[in-house]
């Protein structure tokens, strides 16, 4: 079968449940609709007045979309048959919280909406934005029992896309020209990888502006990391949440497991020996497919990244124990 004939067979029927209409998921909907990320949309909520309101809103533009089948409400059922299954219902980050003190009360909602979820979708790949979506993944898998792949999370994907647009703009290239990830816990303990980060296949360290002064000098590095472990703290004080940008990048992860595109990206897993590291979900290379994360990858690290990942790893295991998983 040809990539062609993969992707249209995939996406014929394929369908994308999002559960949430708040900001989150209703920019999430809003990009899959305007990208036809997938066949049909679906958007579930519990307060049947405001999803009914966003699925007519999304509805009244499918004349201008590559995507013309929206659908939702207040029953679960909307989410029958789901190839994709994101959720992003829970309580909302408020300023100054930290992503994992919200870990208690959104383990506990997934622990009855994820088994109900399966009900309705038993074959659909789970993708978790709620936070802490690191925490929750091992959660979702937990009571959900799917294969470790089957179950992630956005994780620091959007948090590498923060990363590289930094970059980009103080190097003044592309962002297409930056490679660099962002591992570990999407919260206060990622890190980016700057031993191996480049731009146009040169090291960041040795990137020089015209006048052939380094650019990236340490200081550097530590502020543009720093900037963006906290960007989102700026944005939800700023304007209450953070959307637009997980909207795309979560319309984006669809697409490449619709289509079977073979992309790898730092995603958020149940990680078995990656490192030493066992039992928590973190971020790290991951090639998605139709069943989800595929195969994970060890990126190049230098001994305090290394210490880095076990970091985040403690971060989310200290977690998990005081939530009971």
């Amino acid at each position: 079968m040809t990539a062609a004939s993969v992707e249209s067979f995939n996406l014929a029927n394929s369908k994308l449940t999002v559960v949430g209409a708040g900001s989150v998921g209703t920019s999430i909907a809003y990009a899959a609709l305007i990208r036809g990320s997938a066949r049909q949309i679906a958007l579930y909520d519990i307060d049947a007045k405001k999803v009914e309101a966003e699925v007519h809103d999304l509805a009244h533009g499918t004349q201008f979309t590559p995507t013309s089948v929206v659908t939702g409400g207040a029953d679960i059922a909307v989410a029958k048959d789901s190839s994709v299954i994101i959720i992003t219902a829970g309580a909302r980050q408020k300023p100054g919280q930290t992503r994992l003190e919200l870990a208690g009360v959104n383990a506990e909602i997934m622990t009855k909406l994820v088994p109900d979820l399966l009900e309705q979708a038993p074959n659909a790949v789970l993708v978790l934005v709620t936070n802490p979506c690191d925490v929750l993944t091992v959660v979702a898998q937990k009571v959900s029992d799917l294969p470790y792949g089957r179950v992630l999370s956005t994780g620091t994907l959007l948090d590498t896309s923060r990363l590289r647009w930094a970059i980009a703009q103080r190097a003044g290239v592309s962002l297409s020209n930056v490679h660099a990830a962002m591992l570990g816990e999407h919260g206060d303990t990622e890190f980016p990888i700057w031993s191996s980060a480049s731009i146009a296949q040169i090291p960041i360290r040795g990137w020089t502006d015209p006048a052939g002064e380094r650019i990236f000098t340490e200081e550097v590095l530590a502020t543009v990391a720093y900037n963006t472990v906290h960007a989102a703290y700026e944005i939800i004080e700023g304007k209450g949440a953070t959307n637009y940008a997980i909207g795309l990048a979560g319309a984006r992860l669809v697409e490449a497991i619709l289509k079977d595109q073979r992309k790898i990206w730092p995603l958020s897993s149940v990680l078995t020996d990656y490192r030493g590291v066992s039992g928590v979900a973190l971020s790290v290379p991951s090639l998605v497919g139709p069943s989800g994360i595929e195969r994970t990858f060890e990126f190049p690290m230098d001994a305090h990244e290394i210490s880095l990942l076990n970091k985040s790893a403690a971060a989310i295991r200290a977690t998990l124990n005081a939530i009971g998983f």
